[in-house]
């Protein structure tokens, strides 16, 4: 009886500690890439920072850059909203 509780309380542990925070944070992310509007500068996961000039259903169009290239990526490639800069 007393190794099934244990057996119990280690899953419950790692749902909270683990599971949980995981699944809040993909669900930021999903509620951030919805979000993605024109105007919007965002970085990939490949570290292109960029403005968007067009969303799509699933893609996005942004454009990088003085000499205004636009690259097409799919929403899910997008890391973060707004500018990110490197401290140095």
């Amino acid at each position: 009886m007393e190794g099934m509780l244990m057996i119990v309380l280690m899953f419950a542990a790692m749902y909270f500690f683990m599971i949980r925070p995981e699944n809040k944070k993909r669900k930021a992310a999903e509620a951030m890439r919805s979000s993605l509007a024109v105007g919007d500068v965002i970085t990939t996961i490949g570290g292109v920072v960029g403005t968007i000039c067009a969303v799509k259903e699933n893609t996005i169009v942004i454009e990088t850059g003085a000499d205004r290239v636009r690259i097409e990526f799919t929403k899910w490639a997008v890391s973060s909203k707004g500018a990110e800069t490197a401290a140095q």
